[in-house]
């Protein structure tokens, strides 16, 4: 909290243990604003707010300012980032504030920031509904924004609108173009937004939030009804996780790769990825420059633009290492998005490829990871009614119980770490119905290296280990089975002493 000189509210800033973990995982874009609510104290509140692995909106914390100037903003900037360990997200979308520009300078200096594009096209009728050509004004400002596909494009779009309908005089354009690196789409596309382009992620946790909480919920109702609203989306997410594990969506393609991807991803990214294998169909293939092991494939796309839906060929380049098989595009989707472009598609398709490098599945959509936020203890996700928490708990007493024991001598501590090194590598990891291997990819009496991780099967003992950062209480809360194996080991090395 922060008080003024007379020990007066001014501002509140609150984040949750769940929230903290969950930005580690989805921190690396962010937005925030603060449009959407006004207290009866005329206090904004302001939300930050990311997207998780089922492109849902997720909370990393929110306040309540009494003024929002730079001095605020500073505040809850630094509030903010220290709760989230001094961790300072990649890319931050806020609207125009220039006290929260100033404020970003401050106290994200590295981070890329950028202007909420929905907030400024919806200043257009306001700003150029007195001149005579409006409509085609708009059309051509809209054309300029999104049908560019590169730099050079949006500056002769943009230049053309200007000098057909003489408006090189108006401040408000003219401001827009001297800060174009900070909201045209075209400008911004190299830096990972997670698909965002606006604030209306915020927006979306905002209304989530309809129904619990309104301009007269005193500060107090306010945290517990946020307890509430924060209930229900985290039952919106464990319902997603669970629904990508017990249906699935379809290929629309014979290619290897499109399975690659429809079996690491949730249902919400797969479907993004699998839009972009249907769009192959307006593609080609027109042209291919080789260069030593590199190719270069120029790919000629038919676009619809505006309403009237005409269309627009434009071309995008795909370079391709024989090699390594790696590609990149032009249209920079895959470092914007997160999500393999329809041109990458056509020359993989070309190659004939049956799997894809795996840095091109990411992480964050990924439905085959243990994230540690849904492990996390909170009041409103209900995690005392899991099993996994009984687990959790049971084998966490006996740590406890060991460490205290231990850690007064180097030789003890040494054993138990030892121990629980050989308990990773022995930790059972076979589906609890099934008795199979949970990653059939890997062969019996084997080592393979997937997607970072390294894995290892033993087919006589059912038994397999991997290494992807959970550590080893993690991997262990499949089953109650593996959690008493676990607590076993080591009450027989407790017995020892």
């Amino acid at each position: 909290m922060d008080v003024d000189q007379e020990h007066r509210l001014r501002s509140v800033f609150w984040a949750d243990a769940r929230s903290r973990e969950a930005y580690k995982e989805f921190g690396d874009a962010v937005t925030f604003d603060t449009t959407y609510l006004v207290n009866k104290h005329g206090m904004p509140f302001a939300p930050f707010v990311g997207v998780n692995h089922h492109g849902q909106s997720v909370l990393f914390g929110c306040g309540l300012l009494s003024q929002e100037d730079t001095d605020s903003f500073v505040w809850l900037f630094e509030a903010w980032l220290s709760c989230m360990s001094g961790c300072s997200p990649n890319a931050i979308i806020t609207d125009q504030c220039r006290a929260m520009q100033n404020a970003i300078s401050i106290v994200f200096p590295k981070a890329q920031h950028r202007w909420c594009l929905w907030h400024i096209l919806k200043k257009i009728p306001e700003k150029l509904k007195v001149c005579e050509a409006y409509d085609s004004i708009k059309s051509g400002i809209f054309n300029a924004v999104y049908d560019s596909l590169n730099q050079e494009e949006f500056e002769a779009n943009w230049g053309h609108v200007i000098d057909t309908y003489e408006l090189g005089g108006n401040e408000w354009l003219n401001g827009l173009y001297e800060e174009r690196h900070r909201w045209v789409p075209a400008f911004v596309k190299d830096t990972f937004w997670a698909g965002m382009s606006t604030t209306q992620r915020s927006e979306s946790i905002n209304h989530f939030f309809d129904g619990y909480v309104h301009s007269n919920t005193t500060l107090k109702q306010f945290v517990e009804q946020y307890e509430n609203a924060m209930g229900k989306r985290v039952q919106q997410e464990e319902d997603e996780d669970v629904h990508c594990f017990n249906a699935q969506i379809k290929t629309v393609s014979p290619y290897g790769f499109e399975d690659q991807f429809q079996q690491a991803y949730t249902i919400a990214k797969f479907k993004d990825f699998r839009d972009e294998v249907a769009g192959k169909i307006s593609c080609q293939i027109e042209r291919v420059m080789v260069v030593d092991d590199m190719e270069e494939f120029e790919i000629e796309e038919d676009i619809k633009i505006g309403e009237a839906g005409f269309l627009k060929t434009s071309t995008f380049h795909v370079r391709f290492n024989k090699q390594s098989k790696d590609a990149s595009c032009t249209c920079r989707l895959f470092e914007f998005k997160g999500i393999v472009c329809k041109h990458m598609f056509v020359v993989w398709s070309k190659k004939k490829l049956t799997q894809v490098s795996e840095k091109y599945i990411l992480r964050r959509w990924r439905k085959d990871v243990r994230r540690n936020h849904t492990f996390v203890k909170v009041s409103y996700a209900n995690w005392e009614r899991k099993p996994e928490w009984h687990r959790f708990n049971k084998m966490l007493v006996l740590f406890h119980r060991v460490a205290d024991k231990a850690f007064d001598s180097d030789g003890k501590s040494e054993r138990v770490m030892a121990k629980l090194l050989e308990a990773e590598v022995e930790n059972e990891v076979c589906d609890d119905d099934t008795n199979r291997p949970m990653f059939p990819e890997v062969q019996k009496d084997s080592i393979s290296l997937t997607a970072g991780r390294h894995r290892r099967w033993d087919g006589k003992r059912k038994a397999a280990t991997w290494d992807n950062g959970d550590g080893c209480v993690g991997s262990a809360l499949v089953s109650w089975g593996r959690a008493s194996w676990w607590c076993e080991s080591l009450a027989a090395t407790m017995a020892r002493w």
